[in-house]
């Protein structure tokens, strides 16, 4: 065979997307550049008659096979039919996990996709951190359709560390200050009510955090910000908005820490998303 001549075709085979190896490969064709190398991929291989079929093509063209394959019995059966179609075939995943499974003393998974469904999930908390920065203390009303949660509560409510802690586990979350004597804007009254919550506070807890606060920032006098008649006027005011919204559950993050006020608010809302009939951010695909 003059391969001077003819067409050069490397098939990726993969029981995932087929990315990890298509890197590796075009990462050593680069070697070869005074070529044109064509690729095919073929993504989400499990049975063998899929093996069979692609080896049939491979050996009529004389194409390479390049497959990263976790399943050791669909390897095998790689191996196999590379040898008795003389295509040549090239294993990038197997070695590397048998050689780790004698060090760890593990068996790995075998579970094909693994690493694509880690970094979905990965991506999707990055997302939903970018989401929560932009969309924190109400600075951006627009996209709140997209939103998971959308938090209301008065200043010191705990809104932003909650909602931090939210998005780390892949929740897009709102949150919005409700300001004594101003209405709730209007985005939220045409926003999904299920996805919204509401967080008050005991007026002693706030005037203590108020305070902290204040003393902070070099600002001890800091007028009616931490005065307990201001304080009791903004939690009457949001308390009044919270009743006149009755769909809207509210949490006291009074004494608690915010992974638990956190817990609470996710077990609400995946059960609304549960009889809506739509998955958990934590875990879609």
């Amino acid at each position: 065979m003059d391969f001077n001549q003819k067409e050069l075709r490397v098939i990726i085979l993969s029981d995932g997307t087929g990315e990890t190896a298509a890197q590796i490969t075009k990462a050593a064709v680069v070697q070869f550049s005074d070529k044109e190398i064509f690729f095919t991929r073929y993504k989400n291989i499990r049975t063998k008659a899929q093996v069979d079929a692609i080896f049939d093509e491979a050996a009529i063209h004389h194409d390479i096979v390049i497959y990263t394959i976790v399943s050791p019995e669909l390897r095998e059966h790689i191996a196999k039919r590379a040898d008795d179609k003389k295509v040549p075939a090239i294993d990038i995943l197997g070695p590397l996990l048998n050689s780790m499974a004698v060090f760890f003393g593990l068996q790995p998974k075998s579970l094909p996709g693994l690493f694509h469904q880690v970094n979905d999930k990965y991506f999707r908390r990055i997302a939903a951190m970018e989401y929560t920065i932009a969309h924190d203390d109400g600075k951006d009303l627009t996209g709140l359709e997209f939103a998971d949660i959308i938090i209301l509560g008065i200043s010191r409510s705990s809104k932003t560390p909650i909602s931090m802690y939210l998005s780390q586990m892949g929740w897009k979350v709102v949150n919005i200050p409700i300001i004594k004597d101003f209405q709730i804007p209007e985005e939220v009254k045409n926003a999904d009510q299920r996805k919204i919550v509401g967080l008050t506070i005991s007026a002693d807890k706030l005037s203590q955090i108020r305070r902290a606060r204040l003393e902070r920032l070099g600002q001890a006098d800091g007028g009616d910000y931490a005065s307990m008649d201001q304080i009791l006027e903004e939690i009457d005011y949001a308390d009044q908005i919270f009743r006149k919204n009755k769909r809207w559950p509210v949490f006291n993050v009074t004494g608690k820490a915010l992974e638990e006020t956190a817990s609470e608010i996710v077990k609400v809302m995946l059960s609304r998303r549960k009889q809506a009939g739509l998955p958990s951010p934590m875990d879609e695909s």
